[in-house]
């Protein structure tokens, strides 16, 4: 099959006759600024529980299974503290990536400049440097009506693009969502587990969110060692003796069949088959979220320091946004300056200065 460029799609766009704008419903009226943002997809709703199953899981093991029937209370209380606050950022992570909308809606859509005087041509004159004010909210859906493309004020040569699936008014470096049913501006790509689209507004959570899961399960791995390690020896090897070894070392089978008791050597209040069946499960658990989220943190830090998206790699579209510097790519994603906060799931981003909305168009 013959693939076909980016740019055909866009000089489609172009042509007059494909913005028919007689055929766009009016968008409804936008609701209260502050509205919480939700997709209303059954897939990602499943993921997104299934996510913090997962993680309430691994609480469960680590707390119940390791620490608190460990006697050692300094070791206790530190993994339970870092591993609570890893968990607990991961989760905020997770419901502000999921419920933070995605984009930060031009109210100066960006245009491509052509030629002054001639109405539609075949190629571009110069490029112009443009610069969008940017709010926050979705792209209106339906909103490529007749009214507000003439409340645009457009001048002789200038072009905008136009969504067939939403019937919006397309700003530039933006891509359709068949699941969120909205173009979405600086797409990388739509996550089921967090139940939204990974867009400019909502990146830094979601990169924290793959941040503090690799880490907890890194965390969890590494406490599963050392319980492997402390309590094969000590409980668990009494649990397998036969009578003669019984017999041998003085043990009844009264005593062995007793439930395990909290002692110096105590491993779990479970018995060793429940508990090694719950370690395996975290262990194995833990591997697979750790190399996952690894892999898509760093996928998503490469994507924010080349100021390229998923998608826009994936396409090999051409570049017509200005070139930037890496750290102030990641100040735009992150906020400015660097601080504290860059690591905070309740901290609103700040472009400040490091302004993200100037593109060459």
């Amino acid at each position: 099959m013959m693939l076909i460029p980016t740019h055909h799609f866009r000089n489609i766009e172009r042509k007059p006759e494909y913005l028919q704008p007689e055929k766009c419903v009016p968008p409804p009226y936008p609701g209260p600024v502050g509205t919480m943002w939700f997709i209303r997809d059954g897939c990602g709703i499943a993921c997104a529980i299934v996510t913090w199953f997962l993680v309430l899981y691994a609480e469960f093991v680590v707390l119940f299974v390791m620490l608190i029937p460990s006697r050692d209370y300094v070791y206790s209380i530190i993994n339970g503290i870092v591993f609570n606050l890893l968990a607990f950022l991961a989760l905020a992570s997770h419901c502000r990536a999921m419920l933070t909308d995605p984009v930060r809606t031009c109210t100066e859509m960006a245009f491509t400049l052509l030629g002054r005087g001639a109405s539609f041509p075949e190629k571009l004159d110069k490029p112009v440097s443009g610069r969008s004010k940017c709010l926050l909210g979705a792209v209106p859906k339906g909103n490529a009506t007749k009214e507000f493309i003439e409340s645009l004020q457009l001048k002789p040569g200038q072009v905008v693009y136009k969504c067939p699936k939403c019937c919006s008014i397309k700003p530039d470096r933006a891509h359709h969502c068949s699941v969120c049913k909205r173009c979405i501006r600086k797409m990388d790509h739509h996550c089921p587990w967090v139940n939204n689209c990974v867009g400019e507004n909502n990146q830094k959570y979601f990169v924290l969110f793959t941040m503090y899961i690799a880490l907890i399960s890194l965390h969890a791995l590494i406490m599963v060692g050392f319980h492997f390690l402390h309590c094969f020896e000590e409980d668990w090897t009494t649990y397998g003796l036969n009578r003669e070894e019984m017999a041998e070392t003085g043990i009844s089978l009264h005593e062995k069949m007793q439930p395990l008791n909290f002692s110096s050597t105590e491993c779990s209040s479970f018995s060793p088959p429940t508990t090694v069946i719950l370690l395996i499960l975290l262990c194995f658990e833990g591997l697979l979220f750790l190399i996952f989220t690894s892999v898509m943190f760093g996928t998503q830090v490469h994507s924010i320091c080349t100021d390229e998206t998923g998608i826009e790699q994936l396409k090999k579209e051409e570049r017509r946004w200005a070139k930037k510097t890496k750290w102030m790519n990641m100040k735009a994603v992150f906020g400015h300056p660097f601080s504290l906060g860059w690591a905070s799931p309740f901290a609103t981003p700040d472009q400040g200065k490091a302004d993200p909305y100037q593109y060459v168009v």
